[in-house]
This record gives C-alpha cells, structure tokens and sequence, in this order.
C-alpha cells in the first residue's frame, strides 16, 4: 500500500519511498525549556507522534531524534533579545541548568499523559557543545562564517538557494537590531555561535570556543545533533509551522553548506493551534492552556488527543471548551463500547482495515481514519479491530477501560506531602516551585482551590 506525505519542500504530496523493514532517521523539533508548554505546542507533538505510528503501521522501524533547546534560543527567532532561559532563570531566582530540568521533567510528562511515544533518544543541546563547535569549524573553513562583535554569523549570500523551503522577497528586511549597523552582511544572515557579554555577569551557560567564549545560536544545534545521529542527510525532519521560515530553513543551509549534501528528503509541518481566532503563545495568560489546565477543567489529556485527531495536521485547529467536551463525550463512548464487542475478528475488518490504512497514508488522513473506526464500532467490528486502529489513535483504550473500572483511592499520603510542600513554598513565596507542585498534584487527579483556611483539595 502506498504511503504518501506532503513534504513542505516541494509543496506537493510525494510517495515515501522505503523498504518495508527499514529504519526510517526521524528527526523532531523539540521544547525550549524556559516554561511549561502550552497543548498548541502539544498539537504538533501529536501530529509527529501519528506520523511515527502510520510509520510503524506500515512495517517501517523508526530511529527518532527529539532535540532538548536548553541553551541558545533567543526571545526572537531572528536572533534579538536574550537567551529565553536565562531570562527564565533570573525571573525564578534559580540557574538555568535548573530551569531546563525542571521544564524537561514537566515535558516528558506531560507526553506520557498525552501518550505519546517517546523518541529513541533525547538530545540535550548543552550535552553537545562540541558537535556544534565542529560544524561551525567545518562551515569556517568553506568561508560561510565572518565575525561580528557580538558573534559568529553564517553569511546567506554564498548559499545559491538559501530559502529554498519557504522562498520570499527579501527586499526591505533589515539587519538584526543587537547587532550594530554595518555587521550584518545580509538581513537573513543568522548567528551560529554568541559571544557572552564582557559587560555583564558571568552566564551560567558558556562555553570556550576557537573564536570567543559564548554560547550557540539556536539553529546550529539541530543540524549537529540530527547529523551526529542520523548521518548527513535525514529521511524526515518535522516541527511547527512557524519553524518554516527561519529555523529551519537556517538548518538546511548551515547543514547542506557543511556536507554538499541533502540534509532532509521529506519536511513536515503541523498548522498552529488557534482560541478565539488567535495563535496559542506562552506569553498570553488567555491562551497559555497547559496538560494541567485541562485536569484542573475536569479533562483528561486523551480528550486533547481526540480533539486533534479530528482535524487534518495541515489545518489550523481550532480550540474551545465545548469542542473538548465533544471530544470528550466521543472518547467516553468509546471506552463504553469496548467491554461489548466481540472477541473475535468479523468479516467485515479486512474491508475496514483496508479503508483505515488507505485514509491514514493519505498524509495522515486522521479525521477520514476515526470516521472508519467509528464505523467499524457500530458495524459490530471486534475488540481486535479497536486495539489495532489504536496503535495508530494512540486512545490507550484498553488501559483506559481499566482504570475506569477501577474505584477512586483515598487521598494518598504522598498528595498530602506535595501538598504540604507546596503550601511551604507559597509561603516563601517561591511561585516557580509552587507553580510545579499544583501540576504533580493535578496530575495525580487532584484539583487545589486556594482558600483563607488553606488549600482545598477535590479529586476531578
């Protein structure tokens, strides 16, 4: 059966061309870690994960690449502002080793709530400073570098089709505002590596380097750490919509400068998450919705995940309380159904398979895929049929029924220790600390009203 993907590159669907066996070098954008993400991140999380699983589903292995940004990502993408971790550190009063592990730890989290299944392997970008400062040596000696006074630059005139991914007019862009004017060679040129500051205190991150002590720019650490473990040229390479237009289309000069090499034969990208018309952003209290806000509403993850399988990777989707109860309703029935199916396969699953299989390799059709699975329920498909498609849905079904069967526990001694922690760090007014203690305890499947008397604790 045919798998067939629209890769960004050609803006065009393509057949994926493999050998069914054979491993397929994924490689996937992942978090900054200066905050807790918001379900518009999770949605092109979820995106990456159906596109793993129609992967498997279709007989390939997957070797996947999920980058940890804990350094290097500056307040703008187009290299302005400061290091957001840093910036994150100094708000908390903490280091920003500490921010990035504290971040990480929610994010890992947060995707199993969501199950989805984890990478082959996490790469840390403070953990390969030396592949990143050897990529930049390579990119020295083919003279695509120049020195700024505040950094290492890649000059984008000498790469003949820099912007390949997403050709603009780059007429009236200006150079960067941090970096004085007359450095930058080109408006699109970007910064490889940054030099700290010899006015400002001592970074908690910095490294020496043959050209300044600094830290990485943002790009460079996707090309090292993809090329490191995947080799020069990667079968996928997915991330947001908004990575388009700079970040990856500064990993694909940078890498292919470096090799004379194709770095990515199919790039993916999932459209942003909208409320109320407006993109999802972390610096919006409106939109800022976290795994933790749905449990402190009464939702379960899994509820996001039918929510986002109901609209195809590459439309907007369009989040909203009642569109979750939807979705919520919907994945209930589901769970209700399944104690009564038939234990063994019907006739009519070789057809629905088929379908489910052809909808799903549509460049991962899930909208047409959950209509045919909902199908199969009502047509008296087997309790196989169902666990079959949920490799792909990833519902968790069968785990899912087990835990509604069973009973409610008591408050546990371990809530009241978070609790009593929490309530510690409130008092020393440590937000930050308090802040991840409410998300433990709401993970648990507890929600805390603040009240005079103390902290009300009601399980969800």
């Amino acid at each position: 059966m045919v798998l067939k993907l629209f890769n960004t590159l050609g803006r065009a669907k393509q057949e994926f061309k493999l050998q069914k066996g054979s491993t397929v070098k994924l490689y996937t954008c992942g978090p900054t870690v200066y905050a807790y993400q918001h379900v518009g991140n999770y949605r092109t999380y979820l995106f990456e994960d159906t596109l793993k699983r129609t992967l498997l589903l279709n007989g390939f292995k997957a070797r996947h690449i999920m980058n940890i940004t804990d350094v290097g990502h500056l307040t703008s993408d187009a290299d302005d502002g400061g290091d957001k971790i840093a910036k994150a550190a100094i708000r908390a009063h903490k280091t920003a080793f500490e921010i990035a592990r504290l971040y990480e730890d929610a994010f890992k989290s947060d995707l199993k709530e969501l199950n989805i299944l984890p990478p082959t392997k996490y790469v840390r970008a403070t953990d390969h400073i030396k592949d990143q400062i050897k990529l930049i040596k390579t990119l020295e000696k083919k003279n695509y570098i120049y020195k700024t006074s505040d950094g290492i630059y890649f000059n984008t005139s000498k790469l003949k089709n820099y912007g390949k991914l997403a050709p603009r007019s780059i007429k009236g862009l200006r150079a960067g505002e941090r970096v004085a004017v007359g450095e930058k060679l080109n408006p699109t040129d970007f910064a490889l590596w940054k030099f700290s500051s010899p006015s400002a205190l001592k970074r908690d991150m910095e490294w020496a380097s043959p050209w300044g002590i600094g830290f990485p720019g943002w790009h460079i650490e996707c090309s090292a750490m993809s090329m490191r473990y995947l080799g020069s040229t990667l079968d996928i390479h997915c991330g947001g919509a908004d990575h388009i237009q700079i970040h990856h289309t500064n990993e694909i000069a940078q890498s292919e400068a470096a090799t004379g090499k194709p770095f990515s034969k199919f790039w993916m990208h999932a459209a942003f998450l909208t409320i109320t018309g407006e993109k999802m952003a972390k610096s919006s209290p409106e939109t800022n919705i976290l795994v933790a806000t749905l449990h402190e509403r009464g939702f379960n993850p899994l509820d996001f995940r039918y929510l986002a399988l109901g609209t195809h990777y590459r439309k907007p989707l369009s989040f909203g309380w009642e569109a979750l109860k939807s979705a919520r309703t919907s994945r209930l029935k589901i769970l209700q159904a399944y104690p009564t199916l038939p234990k063994n396969p019907q006739k009519i699953e070789t057809s629905l398979k088929k379908k489910f299989l052809e909808a799903i390799n549509d460049d991962l059709n899930t909208s047409r895929a959950l209509a045919i699975f909902w199908q199969g329920i009502k047509q008296g498909a087997s309790e196989k049929f169902v666990l079959w498609c949920d490799h792909l849905l990833g519902l968790n079904i069968r785990n899912e029924v087990k835990n509604a069967e069973k009973e409610p526990d008591n408050i546990t001694l371990n809530i009241k220790d978070l609790l009593e922690l929490r309530e510690t760090a409130r008092t020393q007014k440590n937000w930050l600390e308090a802040d991840a203690l409410r998300q433990k305890i709401t993970r648990l499947g507890y929600s805390i009203k603040d009240t005079p008397q103390g902290p009300l604790l009601t399980k969800l």
